[in-house]
């Protein structure tokens, strides 16, 4: 099992939740900032800052200096203008942390200070529609915001709508649309993951356990193929949550919550298709988050609901994942960030 250090995100106001960002090795974490539902975390570019949500009805984004031995020293936190941020992402440039309002279906955006604090939104946008499945898409739910391998344009994902938003991302940290790519009715994306040639992207969809396979050029995303991230023979319900894909675009990973298992997809020349070839349980209960060691030989699963984090080893020329010892005991782990 690998010896990096990890930050680790939790729900906290959960029955049996934690207390804040954990902070140590896949064999033994501990708090090292108390926060309320520090539900997504990243890290600046340089490592020295960590920006967290705190996924609360009157939602925030928290600021922390990194410190020796991954100590976190409170810098401020900013009112996202939303409910439930549930994701966050820094622009390429580090001078903008853009999150997503879940519950209020709305993206906020803050300049970063030269201290790595936060400054008061220069943009809270809410995205407005709905889609056919009445409890779940009543209304417009923020779940992601990230960026294309160029840096050059932001995508913000609407389960509630089936929109990936695309827009460009102004000086003065305001969003401008340039384009929109509207799902298949129903099918509640969630995330969305960029081959690293850039020519291709892969949206896991949680309403309907579907990943859409896109291509994709300058801000444009055209739907290529939609898979099942399920076999044949699964039954019950079931809501993908995590997608990742392997440093060289060869492999697509997706988390099954319901199924507990995570999905393995080899994708085809340029990445521009997917085909299931694995599914392993992932360890636990529920497994919201996934995340690459920093070498890519490992994975997490952060199972939120057996407070465990599992660890397996990818096979390099496979894509195939395999179990490693005993998952870690962590309560609600819902984001794993490799320090």
């Amino acid at each position: 099992m690998t010896s990096e250090q990890i930050f680790v995100g939790s729900y906290t106001t959960q029955d049996g939740g934690g207390d804040g960002i954990g902070f140590g090795t896949p064999e033994e974490l501990q708090v090292v900032a108390p926060t309320a539902n520090p539900s997504f975390l990243t890290l600046s570019a340089d490592g020295r800052y960590l920006y967290a949500t705190n996924e609360l009805d009157s939602g925030r984004v928290s600021a922390f200096a990194v410190g020796d031995g991954g100590t976190l020293e409170f810098l401020n936190h900013q009112p996202t203008g939303g409910a439930h941020p549930c994701h966050l992402q820094l622009d390429p440039s580090g001078k903008f942390l853009l999150s997503a309002n879940y519950g209020s279906g709305s993206v906020a955006i803050h300049p970063i200070k030269g201290n790595g604090s936060l400054g008061d939104p220069s943009q809270i946008l809410r995205r407005e529609g709905s889609g056919p499945n009445e409890e779940r898409q009543e209304g417009p739910h923020a779940h992601q915001v990230t960026f294309d391998p160029s840096g050059s344009f932001a995508f913000d994902i609407d389960l509630g709508s089936d929109t990936v938003y695309v827009s460009t991302l102004s000086t003065d940290g305001r969003l401008e649309e340039v384009s929109r790519l509207q799902i298949h009715p129903g099918a509640g994306p969630r995330h969305l993951v960029f081959h690293p040639g850039g020519a291709a992207a892969y949206l896991i969809n949680e309403l309907d356990s579907t990943l859409t396979v896109c291509s994709y050029s300058e801000g444009k995303l055209a739907v290529v193929q939609t898979v099942s991230t399920r076999p044949d023979d699964a039954e019950g319900d079931n809501f993908p949550a995590e997608v990742l894909v392997s440093a060289d675009g060869r492999f697509v990973y997706g988390s099954n919550r319901g199924d507990d298992t995570i999905a393995v997809f080899e994708t085809g020349a340029e990445g521009l298709e997917a085909e299931l070839i694995q599914t392993i349980g992932s360890g636990g209960t529920w497994p919201r988050h996934l995340a690459f060691s920093k070498d890519g030989t490992e994975l997490y699963a952060g199972n939120e609901r057996s407070d465990s984090i599992a660890v397996f080893t990818v096979d390099q020329s496979s894509g195939a994942l395999t179990a490693t010892g005993t998952p870690l005991t962590w309560p609600k782990p819902v984001c794993v960030l490799p320090y």
